[in-house]
């Protein structure tokens, strides 16, 4: 009975790694060979390891990643795409996300800019970091459905608190310059307190081109170029059979 009570009121506590793992050390004949304080740090661990699970399952599913699965560990580094080893070590350690660095990645459509985004936006929340993941065609209509609603400011708020943003094919669609200056406003109100990692097939040297308004232009690159990475994607389609990468 005692035990029964136990499990509900651990469950009661929300500490439902140490249930779990009180029901298991239950199940272990040879478990009264340790003493209280082994059995008790066994329950705080698997309660630690328990909530950093759910903490990155949580953060994922907020993230809505394009391609949930990728991570860098499945990285490709074949030599005519042009990425280097150290680089990409450099960012997996998330450091950047946490000094409010930025994140460009250029390339050909094809490329693999998209499933890099998402493998580092992916260790982004593996480091606890709260992220967003949005086509830029999907967040400026978004821009436009909460400037409709008056929800402008909850959403601006919401794009303000995440650790990073990720906004893939920037410059793909034709954008208004109302548009583009709400975009800068997020940039701004990001600048310095959060990361933002940008996927173009423009080169940066262009966005002033995509954008249009020079002014808006000039503030949104001055916020996110200087202290920014860049990886500049090179080769050919990674999406036609014959550029998969060999895998016998």
């Amino acid at each position: 009975m005692l035990y029964k009570q136990t499990l509900e009121k651990l469950r009661a506590l929300r500490l439902e790694g140490m249930a779990q793992a009180l029901e298991e050390q239950r199940q272990q004949k040879d478990i009264t060979q340790l003493d209280f304080e082994e059995r008790l740090a066994f329950l705080v661990e698997r309660q630690v390891l328990w909530k950093e699970n759910r903490g990155l399952a949580v953060r994922l599913k907020n993230a809505q990643f394009k391609i949930p699965n990728a991570t860098l560990e499945d990285l490709d580094y074949r030599p005519s795409r042009g990425l280097k080893r150290a680089q990409i070590e450099q960012l997996r350690a998330a450091n950047w996300v946490q000094e409010h660095r930025n994140c460009l990645i250029t390339g050909l459509t094809g490329t693999g800019k998209t499933w890099v985004a998402c493998a580092l936006g992916h260790q982004a929340c593996r480091e606890g970091h709260k992220t967003y993941y949005y086509p830029a065609a999907k967040l400026f209509r978004a821009l436009e459905t909460a400037h409709a609603d008056g929800s402008l400011p909850a959403f601006f708020n919401r794009l303000a608190r995440a650790g990073l943003l990720v906004v893939d094919d920037f410059g793909l669609a034709g954008v208004s310059g109302k548009l583009y200056r709400q975009f800068l406003e997020i940039i701004d109100d990001r600048h310095g307190s959060g990361a933002t990692l940008i996927t173009s097939q423009f080169p940066v040297a262009q966005w002033h081109e995509v954008i249009g308004d020079a002014t808006v232009a000039d503030a949104i690159l001055d916020r996110l170029v200087h202290n920014a990475y860049r990886l500049e994607f090179g080769g050919k389609s990674m999406r036609d059979p014959k550029n998969l990468p060999d895998r016998t």
